[in-house]
């Protein structure tokens, strides 16, 4: 099931499959006209949990996700993606440091290039994660808007939530 949900950033559109989230993407999937249903509950309850806690993230109520998840990758990106939940909401690091983060301290541009495929954008942190220079680079090139969103609602409500 592929589902819409309307968001302070725009449309995100969330897919379910087996009863886990597998993918958020920011623009509209290929081919969808509309919502790509399926009458199998537990979807639908994943979906719904999917846009609550979505919602209370972005009202600042939530810096965490407790989700069934799925995602599907390399073993590569799937260690990448593994570390992402690991950095503290509201915080940032460097490719450089997820990189030793994985013990491959040469895999730097490897882990952009991991992070630009994260199919679970915001439940899987990959917007917390920087260049070494402070600057917001990445997130799929022509959304760094969207990065610096969510950086900044972090920054902001981090000091709320602790």
């Amino acid at each position: 099931m592929i589902k819409a949900m309307e968001s302070p950033i725009g449309k995100l559109y969330l897919q379910v499959k087996s009863g886990r989230l597998t993918s958020i993407q920011f623009e509209e999937p290929k081919g969808f006209a509309a919502p790509i249903e399926d009458n199998d509950t537990i979807n639908q309850q994943v979906f719904e949990q999917s846009v609550n806690q979505l919602n209370e993230y972005f009202e600042g109520k939530r810096n965490s996700f407790e989700l069934p998840l799925h995602v599907e990758g390399t073993a590569f990106q799937k260690s990448v993606w593994g570390q992402l939940p690991d950095i503290s909401y509201g915080t940032t690091i460097s490719y450089q440091e997820l990189a030793n983060r994985i013990n491959n301290p040469k895999a730097c541009r490897a882990v952009g290039q991991a992070n630009r495929k994260n199919p679970l954008p915001i439940v899987v942190p990959c917007h917390r994660v920087i260049g070494k220079d402070k600057s917001l680079t990445g997130y799929a090139g022509s959304l760094l808007s969207i990065k610096e969103y969510l950086l900044q609602l972090e920054s902001k409500s981090a000091q709320n939530i602790f």
